[in-house]
């Protein structure tokens, strides 16, 4: 772990997976996504598009902006495998700008699959800044 005058410097690599129906045209599907993630670079594939990104940090105001941290905290833990999580989201929310965890049956457009790995400094550590641990609803900062 680093710091940078103060700040915590993390090493995250971000991989986002979405399904791209016959049905849908392209450029919206991106235009959805990367409002959710504007830090990544996305590659169009057969029936999918791809994203690799080093940062939540707009994810993580939308999900401050929203008031679900816990519910983020409780969906990255939920599938957390050493130094990686792992969350879907709905698509269908994202064409609104919108943070929608999936859960249950899956959507019918498909769902934004997103893996993050966790170099430095921990999952734990990683999760807090992103969407930190809050009381009344509001982040608990140290």
């Amino acid at each position: 772990m680093q710091t940078d005058g103060g700040s915590i410097l993390y090493s995250v690599d971000v991989e986002i997976v979405v399904p791209i129906k016959d049905t849908e045209v392209k450029a919206r599907v991106r235009d959805a996504v990367e409002a959710l993630f504007p830090e990544a670079e996305f590659e169009e594939g057969h029936g999918e598009l791809r994203g690799e990104a080093h940062s939540l940090e707009h994810f993580s105001e939308l999900l401050h902006d929203q008031q679900i941290l816990d519910t983020a905290r409780g969906q990255f833990f939920a599938d957390q495998s050493g130094d990686t999580f792992s969350f879907d989201l709905k698509k269908q929310a994202a064409f609104r700008g919108v943070v929608n965890f999936a859960v249950g049956s899956p959507g019918e457009l498909g769902e934004i699959h997103v893996r993050v790995k966790v170099r430095d400094p921990s999952v734990e550590a990683y999760v807090d800044h992103v969407a930190p641990p809050t009381e009344d609803g509001r982040p608990v900062t140290e």
